[in-house]
């Protein structure tokens, strides 16, 4: 299993982060994807993937923060992309229900740091928030200036933690991106979210955390880690009546695609023999 967008260098985990690694190692999870979400925790998840050879890491500001993005961010963002362990651009979007920016100044983050993705020829992690249409639109236009030279078997991107309604889902797919399904698969009230794990495309899923937050059901009101990615993948293999072996399967492989990781059995010796 691949957990596909957790925040290991958030200070939740900064007393015990060696032991969380080795307990998602434990649990099959392996490797983990590391998302930043402004220039600071970007910059830490470089130095962990840099540190462990099963740890990548992803770049860019968030929603939340698009106010303060500068010229010299995105410069800042695309010299830590010469690390060989960034693995793509994000998280970034549009938060529409929060609105801690400006609308329009996510506007124009978004679409920068979407130019440096494509300057870059990374995929892009997407967050949208209350912000269906208009991040579709966005994301419509960077499909067009990226699709002529971008490989056919590789998506542009992933809608992280979805929360969109299937007919969202499936119109993102054909645009070349995947859907991530987080623990939040798991709660009483998420028959949307359950439906979109059972009706999306095997090939075209992925899975993942958000840790510490977003924790599966049983876990809700504590902090969340990697590990508890086997509880998620079991439950959306219960929904879709198949078994959770061919879930993680295939949610790895789709994960590989998007993101360029190396062949997991290679990876997971790799950890294994390097690290505690």
């Amino acid at each position: 299993m691949i957990d596909s967008h957790c925040h290991l260098q958030d200070p939740k985990f900064g007393r015990d982060r060696d032991a969380v690694v080795r307990r998602a190692r434990d649990a099959g999870v392996s490797p983990l994807v590391v998302i930043g979400y402004d220039l600071d925790s970007s910059r830490l998840a470089v130095g962990l993937a840099e540190s462990w050879d099963d740890v990548y890491a992803t770049l860019g500001v968030h929603p939340h923060d698009a106010k303060t993005v500068a010229a010299r961010d995105i410069d800042a963002l695309a010299r830590l992309a010469e690390s060989p362990r960034v693995v793509a651009i994000g998280e970034i979007g549009l938060d529409f229900y929060r609105n801690l920016s400006p609308q329009e100044a996510q506007r124009t983050a978004f679409r920068e740091q979407l130019a440096l993705a494509r300057s870059l020829r990374l995929p892009v992690v997407i967050h949208s928030r209350d912000a269906d249409e208009p991040t579709f639109e966005v994301l419509a236009k960077h499909v067009e200036t990226s699709s002529d030279d971008w490989p056919a078997d590789r998506p542009l991107g992933v809608m992280h933690c979805f929360a969109g309604d299937l007919p969202l889902a499936l119109r993102y797919i054909e645009l070349g991106f995947v859907i991530s399904i987080a623990g939040t698969c798991t709660y009483p009230d998420s028959e949307r979210t359950r439906a979109v794990a059972r009706g999306t495309p095997l090939d075209s899923l992925l899975v993942e955390t958000d840790a510490p937050y977003l924790p599966p059901q049983s876990h809700r009101g504590s902090r969340n880690e990697p590990a508890y990615l086997a509880e998620i993948v079991e439950f959306i293999a219960n929904l879709r009546a198949e078994t959770a072996h061919e879930v993680a399967d295939a949610t790895a492989a789709a994960a590989y695609r998007l993101f360029g990781l190396t062949n997991a059995a290679e990876v997971a010796v790799e950890a294994a023999g390097e690290h505690p």
